[in-house]
């Protein structure tokens, strides 16, 4: 949050892209500084649960309480419609507390991810379902590797990267898939891809931009 994040921005800010950042709870009141820095750049926040807690593991009101705990936090920065569940997995059955929360997309689904609860579902009436394209390890891949993968995938595009990926683990300990082109690489592979999107005539929106206002 106090390394990555900011470089993250830099980069949209350099590019001119906003996007749509999933925060929690927790990190919003521990960080309020770098939060009011999306904000006022022009990107949307949007709700990641309270403490990233896997919401399959919560009962209803365990559920119902994250969400709510978050969304006051958040919305005492700006107004909050999007929501993505840790570990893209939310229970179909709890899309209703979305909307009862007043939340209008969930991103919690995923096209590359596949199991219970990534299989079609009834939605409730006032909510739109956008899932995530690929996984943010993909926009770390060399250009020879990534450029195909992206091209390959269906429009709309919708991609997604941490800000822990801009600091640099490569030595650490953590599973292979989280630490390698880390820090300066994954910038670098970023920068890369946005700019090529950007060249073929893509144009970047927020999540809340894909819903008009009695949508």
């Amino acid at each position: 949050m106090t390394e990555g994040l900011p470089r993250l921005l830099d980069l949209l800010g350099e590019l001119q892209v906003r996007g749509t950042f999933f925060t929690t709870g927790e990190m919003a009141r521990r960080f309020p500084d770098v939060i009011q820095r999306l904000v006022r750049e022009g990107h949307e926040l949007a709700c990641h649960g309270d403490l990233h807690r896997d919401f399959t593991t919560l009962s209803p009101a365990e559920a119902e309480a994250e969400l709510r705990t978050s969304l006051a936090t958040l919305r005492a920065f700006a107004p909050v419609v999007s929501f993505r569940a840790p570990y893209l997995r939310f229970p179909a059955d709890y899309l209703p507390l979305l909307v009862a929360q007043g939340v209008r997309i969930d991103s919690s689904l995923a096209r590359y991810k596949f199991g219970p609860h990534h299989r079609a579902a009834p939605v409730p009436a006032g909510l739109m379902r956008l899932p995530a394209s690929a996984t943010s390890s993909v926009l770390r891949l060399p250009a020879v590797m990534r450029r195909p993968w992206l091209n390959a995938l269906a429009p709309p595009l919708l991609i997604f990267a941490h800000p822990w990926e801009a600091v640099d683990f490569r030595r650490s300990d953590l599973r292979l898939d989280c630490r390698f082109r880390t820090g300066a690489p994954a910038l670098a592979a970023w920068r890369e891809t946005l700019t090529d999107l950007l060249a073929t005539g893509a144009e970047f929106s927020r999540l809340d931009e894909r819903i008009g206002p009695s949508e």
